[in-house]
Parts: structure tokens; C-alpha cells; sequence
């Protein structure tokens, strides 16, 4: 019988678990409350109880396995199968996910960044179509990013290579939590077209439904933002607009450096769809010299909220 794979995709409030074949074909979903309290200290026990229950449950045992891979928040070292920094999980000490679900399970285990095995769920199953050659862009509260080149998921020498959300897009912008002004998240993360949208509001001295709102006091969010630009809102539009000039430039720097077949854009902000890319892709085309322009491709995120197991799965392919 051919060994299946085990995604687990760790996140803050729920981890998604899901066995695959090798060919990446989702058998089998489920998901669980990550429990963060005690400083995260029942998560890896969790994992592990999940794990065997459904083993069990399915009627499966380790060695149908060839292995488990997890993406997970936070400093991610591969080779110990170890994290360290994971705040939104209250780890503040360093967890030994490798050594501890290796000895729970008695399955294989492989770990990296959440934002990198998302990429590889979009670039194996996805919008990347299986090419060689693709970045990805996660919009969400913050800007992740992952980088495939040559076949290979680039880490760099600290591990924090494919962070396009903080390319900096405008030295005199925002403060980011990184500490540097201008960063891509700032603007473009679903909180930093908030701040745009809050910013340009105070200016803008015509009618528009959205200064209404933010003028009123209530609040606003990406969302209601895109949706009254899709409706025509003045104040919106601009807001969009801005948001995309910012990726344009983002992201043609990330065409004119690595050249990849597809730059995928993922996250809660690109729901705007076709809307968003296509304005996108007007300012990507002014940032991109000609071969660029003509060979590497804006595409939307295919995959929604799997791409993080199946990306995670695909790290025990090295064990097949």
C-alpha cells in the first residue's frame, strides 16, 4: 500500500490536520482549538493525541505513514525541528516539536514557517501549477510570504527569506512592528488598509459613504472598504487604489529580482478578488521592465484555507 503523508497546520486559534497521498489528494480533514494557555504547553500533546485518536479512529497505524509535516508560526528551526518565538501561541521558550511528535507518534517529522508551507500548498496543489519557479504573498493581519526558485523553498542564511511584507514600499510611511518605517504590511496587511483608509478620511473633503462611517465613529475593516469601492465610493476608490500602487511596486520588485512564473497572492484581503489583481497588475506592469512584464504572471490564491496542510504535507514527501 502507498504510505500517506500527515499535514498539520498550527495556528493560533485552530490547528487543521488532513492525510493526503503522495499525489496531494486530501483523504481525510479535521481540525482542533489550539489551547494556548500555560504557555502553550498543551499544544504538542494535543497534536499528538489528535493524531493517534484519528489513526485509531480511521483504522491506520504509524507505519501507513511516510510522515507528518507541520507548519507552524514564529522562529522555525528546520534541521532540530524546533520553534522558538511564537507569540500568538504564548511559546516563549523553545518547543521541541521534532523530538516530541517523532516520540508520540512514531511517524516521521518535518516543520517549517506557516507562511513558507502555504506556498508550497499554492505552488504543489494550487495557483503555482507545479512550477519551478514561484512566490507567494499572503495578505492578511500582517504580510507573509514564501519563496520557491529553482525548485527550491529559499530560507536564507537566517531563515527569513520570502518576507516580502516588509519590503519597504515608502521610506517615510508607517512604523511597522519590525521597527523600520514603510514596510509592505503596513499598508497592505487587512490593518494597514484600515490605517490608509483612516488616513486618506481625514483629507478627503467630499461625500463619500466611507468618511461617513469613520467620521460617525464606527468601524471599518478591509472588507467594507473593497466592497464600497466595488460600489463606487469616491473615498474608497482611492483608498484601493493606493493600497494597490503599494503592491504594484512591492511585487514588481519581487518579478524584477527573481523572475518567477507566478507571484500568488493569498490571505483575507485578496477575497477582493479580481478587483484588487487587477489593479494590481496595472501597477505591476509600470514597475516591471519587458521580459518580466511578459513572463511572470499575477494569479489569486486557489486554495483558501487548505493550502496550509497541503504545503505541510508536502514536507514529509522527503521521506517517501
Amino acid at each position: 500500500m502507498d504510505k500517506k503523508l500527515i499535514g498539520v497546520d498550527l495556528g493560533g486559534t485552530t490547528t487543521k490536520f488532513a492525510i493526503l497521498t503522495v499525489e496531494g489528494d486530501i483523504q481525510q480533514r479535521w481540525s482542533i482549538d489550539t489551547n494556548i494557555l500555560d504557555e502553550g504547553a498543551h499544544i504538542i500533546p494535543d497534536i499528538i493525541d489528535s493524531i493517534n485518536h484519528h489513526l485509531k479512529l480511521y483504522n491506520m497505524t504509524a507505519s501507513d505513514f511516510a510522515g507528518i509535516g507541520m507548519g507552524s508560526p514564529g522562529t522555525v528551526d528546520r534541521a532540530a525541528g524546533t520553534i522558538i518565538g511564537a507569540y500568538n501561541l504564548n511559546w516563549k521558550t523553545l518547543q521541541q516539536a521534532k523530538r516530541d511528535i517523532e516520540a508520540g507518534t512514531s511517524i516521521k517529522f518535518a516543520i517549517d514557517n506557516d507562511a513558507n508551507v502555504a506556498a508550497l500548498g499554492e505552488r504543489w496543489q494550487g495557483a503555482g501549477e507545479n512550477d519551478d519557479n514561484v512566490a507567494f504573498v499572503t495578505l492578511g493581519t500582517g504580510v507573509g510570504g514564501g519563496i520557491i526558485a529553482d525548485g527550491h523553498l529559499l530560507h536564507g542564511t537566517a531563515g527569513s527569506a520570502g518576507e516580502i511584507g516588509h519590503v519597504t514600499i515608502d521610506p517615510e510611511g508607517y512604523l511597522c512592528t519590525c521597527g523600520k518605517k514603510g514596510c509592505l504590511e503596513t499598508v497592505a496587511s487587512a490593518t494597514g488598509v484600515v490605517r490608509v483608509a483612516r488616513d486618506m478620511a481625514e483629507e478627503y473633503a467630499g461625500t463619500s459613504q466611507l468618511k461617513q462611517i469613520l467620521d460617525d465613529g464606527n468601524e471599518i475593516s478591509s472588507k467594507i472598504t473593497f466592497d464600497l469601492a466595488k460600489q463606487g465610493d469616491p473615498l474608497a476608490k482611492m483608498v484601493v487604489d493606493k493600497v494597490a500602487k503599494y503592491l504594484g511596486i512591492a511585487l514588481g520588485n519581487v518579478g524584477n529580482t527573481l523572475n518567477p512564473a507566478f507571484i500568488v497572492i493569498g490571505g483575507g484581503v485578496s477575497a477582493a478578488g479580481d478587483f484588487l489583481l487587477d489593479q494590481v497588475q496595472a501597477y505591476f506592469n509600470e514597475y516591471t521592465f519587458p521580459q518580466v512584464r511578459d513572463t511572470t504572471k499575477l494569479k489569486l490564491a486557489a486554495l483558501g484555507n487548505v493550502a496550509g496542510v497541503i504545503g505541510a504535507a508536502s514536507l514529509a514527501l522527503e521521506f517517501v
